[in-house]
């Protein structure tokens, strides 16, 4: 255990958030996303899980370490439902409250058609899956920076 690090964030999650860099891609993923095969296909190039949690739980997580890229563009990217772009699941509902307060205003986040979630998820650092049971649970997550004045 760690002073001040969730125990929620192992280690092999914390040296890959550590080792992402600005604008670096995030894929937190939910039971029915196909994890293995699209890790293997990352820059880690393996899967990482937090399989015992829902995806709010693990985003809330991860956030309380990881800045997001927010000050040119939005950085959290869901799923959009099939058929129904526009409609927000409770699951994407829960996590934009969660984004929303970490980052301390409303930071409203993207949609990406599923077949492009794929596409771009391919292309991501890493891939994270979760324990989530419940459809769209899979987001995008780009790293931002911290700046000078907050590093200790």
């Amino acid at each position: 255990m760690l002073k001040g690090i969730r125990a929620e964030l192992n280690g092999d999650i914390l040296q890959a958030l550590c080792n992402m860099g600005h604008g670096d891609y995030l894929v937190v993923s939910d039971r029915n996303f196909p994890s293995d095969s699209t890790a293997r296909q990352t820059r880690l190039g393996k899967l990482l899980t937090m399989e015992n949690i829902p995806a709010p739980q693990a985003i809330d997580a991860i956030l309380s370490v990881l800045p997001l890229d927010t000050p040119i563009q939005p950085s959290v990217g869901r799923m959009e439902m099939i058929g129904k772009p526009d409609e927000i699941p409770a699951i994407q509902q829960e996590v934009q409250a969660i984004v929303d307060r970490t980052e301390g205003k409303p930071s409203p986040m993207y949609s990406v058609e599923r077949m492009a979630f794929y596409d771009i998820a391919a292309k991501a650092y890493c891939v994270i899956a979760t324990g989530e049971l419940r459809f769209y649970g899979c987001f995008l997550l780009t790293k931002g920076v911290i700046p000078m004045e907050d590093v200790r």
